[in-house]
């Protein structure tokens, strides 16, 4: 509704009730005098039933709509008038529908207003109504302790549909419609609404409405009871917790039970670290490290050096990124974990119960279970796909040759990284990306600065290509794709798939414990990281919603403890302030809210910008692209989310992050002494430029004069006064 349209409801609204008390018509709604008027007001109903029905049903819902006082007698009147049945069908669906129309009034009017002031506090109420809101509502409106009107204007400003609103209001307020009502037959020998909530009742009503929460749990305790009646359960256990995966997700969790003094054992089917290690952010890391030093040498005239000679062997690079995930295996190996104390068991893990694992033989149990088995690259169904031998994050370390022409399929952080890097080699590189940005999930603004960097290292960057078709030919192999309507050809020699990852179930024995597996490319937890088996939780890329290492080893913290202490306490997973950081050249890092996603959630915000141009230090080392974009709720300095464009965006995010975590605005990044010159400066720059913006302009006025006055100048006669000011004539 657009502001003109508020403001008339709003208006209309406010006239309605001004007329109610200026009038005193609460006098009508008094229970003594609904008592003497009743006699009149039967015969009245007795003479002209379908009208007095309807002005009843209307003054109900107008009434109720205001939140005006006088529900409970109007309920009591419609059991006097209609009796207990057809009473309580009038006033079960007037009582509701005024109350969604109250509901109404306050989402359309007050919603808009709270969402922007109070943004970050409605969040996890939102996320609280998406989860239990059903429950909340039907527990408040089954204890008529709580006002009604005040849970019909405070629903409003959430994310509760209506159509919900509606129908667990009507079920809600039933039993105490059916009360009233049926004490207003009894109308005249009542003497107040008091006598009808005695405290047995109102104990009574108390347990009615807790009785939601008891049926949840007791169909929980249903649905348990299905999945484990099947299995026997070990009277006793050999481990306090097995987990399954030795990423990062899973050495986190068995670091943190060891660390607690648990009995735990860790399995893995392949290599200690999993992707991170082996075929991820090492491997990749350490090859855009040497791709960069190429760049560097081929723009050395930026820095004033004429020329630069460099020779390179594609398989010595090669041979160094595997030097690099050698020298830090031992971080993640098994002797340091078994030194730790967790038990390290090479071999392929299945499940036989939710407390049993076997394993090379033998059977292992344990109270708790938790998978962190990772993901794998997803190779989307083409016809010919697989004669092309495609490469994936996986395999790709395995090349020894470099490929003339690299064709990309996918334009996300891994097909940008590595495209990058092989195009610094010398590959012919070719980007193809069904839609018309790369990096989606990122701003607009911050992907074309990435791009447009891409397209001018020369890769070729083919939007709005969709692939039908791989097939091989006498030089090499070739897509076919649609293009704008049109059938395009692109000749490489290998192809990289880099269109998402897949959760790795299978095998685990998860589907004979009920736990569905078919079609799905993550493992379904709930916000306590456990599966459909309680004492089953996973973490890490098994599960989403982040697929990076940082993720899972936050996430692992959460499966851990939950498993080992979650009889005595759980806590819900925390993902608000999980950092994103793309590597290229330049970086793109990014926390909480970007321009996409607080628009498609509907959140009011500001942006301020600061260009990596105007920086001291990116001008010194001739990196000065880039931009800090920060989105902040209205007219304050709290931070709803980062975007960052740069050479040093990730180590530059840090800063943020831990601004977000711990509640502090821009105004205390400004007030933090930066060295100089450095990078991170960059951040409280662009807190000046939310400080210039937001500038007190009234109070400024009055410091300039002030200023004026102590040079001994004459004020303007035009500008304003301030009360009580000395001047020089005085």
């Amino acid at each position: 509704m657009k502001p003109g349209k508020k403001s008339i409801l709003l208006s209309l609204i406010a006239v309605l009730i001004l007329i109610f008390f200026l009038f005193d018509l609460s006098r009508f709604f008094d229970f003594a005098y609904i008592k003497s008027q009743q006699t009149s007001l039967s015969t009245f109903v007795e003479n002209n039933l379908w009208l007095s029905t309807g002005i009843y049903f209307t003054v109900y819902v107008v009434s109720t709509g205001l939140s005006l006082p006088g529900a409970a007698v109007l309920t009591l009147l419609g059991g006097a008038l209609f009796g207990t049945l057809t009473g309580s069908i009038v006033v079960s669906f007037a009582s509701t529908f005024g109350a969604t129309l109250a509901f109404w009034v306050a989402r359309y009017i007050a919603r808009g207003f709270v969402s922007r002031r109070f943004s970050r506090l409605l969040e996890p109420i939102n996320d609280g109504i998406a989860r239990d809101g059903i429950f909340y509502l039907l527990t408040l409106r089954l204890i008529p302790l709580f006002p009604f009107f005040a849970i019909n204007l405070v629903m409003g400003v959430t994310n509760m549909p209506v159509r919900t609103y509606y129908w667990v209001s009507q079920l809600g307020m039933l039993p105490a419609t059916i009360i009233y009502v049926n004490a207003g037959t009894q109308l005249a020998a009542l003497e107040s609404t008091q006598d009808i909530l005695s405290p047995a009742l109102l104990g009574s009503l108390a347990l009615l409405g807790i009785f939601p929460w008891i049926a949840r749990f007791a169909v929980k305790v249903v649905q348990r009871e299905r999945i484990y009646r099947k299995f026997s359960k070990p009277s006793q256990f050999d481990r306090n917790l097995i987990v399954i995966g030795a990423g990062a997700g899973g050495l986190v969790t068995a670091y943190i039970a060891a660390a607690v003094k648990a009995k735990v054992t860790l399995i893995e089917k392949n290599k200690m670290g999993g992707d991170c290690l082996n075929t991820g952010c090492v491997p990749s890391k350490a090859l855009i490290r040497t791709s960069r030093f190429l760049s560097d040498t081929r723009n050395a005239e930026q820095l004033g050096i004429r020329k630069t000679e460099v020779e390179f062997d594609f398989p010595q690079i090669m041979q160094r990124v595997h030097d690099t995930i050698k020298k830090i295996e031992p971080h993640d190996s098994v002797e340091r974990y078994e030194k730790l104390g967790v038990e390290c068991i090479s071999g392929t893990a299945k499940l036989t119960s939710p407390w049993e694992v076997e394993i090379n033989g033998q059977r292992l149990t344990a109270p708790n279970i938790v998978l962190a088995t990772g993901g794998r690259p997803k190779i989307p169904d083409i016809p010919g796909i697989n004669d092309v031998q495609p490469l994936t994050s996986d395999t790709l370390w395995e090349l020894d040759e470099l490929p003339p022409r690299l064709l990309i399929l996918g334009a996300g952080a891994i097909a940008c990284e590595l495209g990058q890097c092989f195009n610094q080699f010398g590959s012919q590189v070719t980007i193809a990306l069904r839609g018309e940005q790369i990096l989606s999930r990122e701003d607009s603004d911050a992907a074309q600065l990435v791009a447009d960097r891409l397209s001018n290292e020369g890769i070729d960057i083919r939007y709005a290509h969709k692939p039908k078709e791989f097939r091989k030919t006498d030089h090499g192999f070739e897509m076919v794709a649609s293009h704008n309507g049109d059938q395009v050809v692109v000749g490489f020699d290998r192809l990289l798939v880099a269109t998402g990852r897949i959760a790795n179930l299978e095998g685990l024995g998860l589907e004979q414990l009920g736990i569905d597996t078919q079609d799905r490319d993550l493992l379904e937890v709930d916000r306590f990281l456990q599966t459909r088996c309680p004492n089953i939780l996973a973490c890490g890329d098994l599960v989403g919603p982040h697929q990076f290492t940082h993720a899972a080893g936050h996430q692992a913290w959460y499966a851990a403890v939950n498993a080992l202490f979650g009889k005595v306490k759980k806590f819900a997973v925390d993902h608000r302030y999980i950092p994103f950081t793309t590597y290229t050249s330049p970086e793109v890092a990014r926390i909480g809210l970007n321009e996409k996603e607080a628009s498609a959630k509907g959140i009011r915000y500001e942006v301020t910008r600061y260009d990596l141009s105007d920086l001291d230090r990116a001008i010194t080392d001739a990196t000065d692209y880039g931009m800090v974009k920060v989105l902040t709720v209205p007219g304050k300095d709290s931070i709803l989310g980062v975007t960052l464009v740069g050479a040093h965006a990730s180590d530059m995010l840090a800063e943020f992050a831990l601004a977000m975590r711990h509640g502090l605005g821009l105004n205390k990044i400004l007030g933090t002494i930066h060295a100089y010159p450095t990078f991170p400066e960059a951040n409280k720059f662009a807190a000046g430029e939310w400080k210039r913006a937001h500038a007190p302009e009234k109070l400024l006025k009055w410091v300039e004069k002030y200023h004026r006055w102590r040079r001994g100048e004459k004020q303007d006669a035009t500008s304003p006064q301030p009360a009580n000011e000395v001047t020089p004539d005085k």
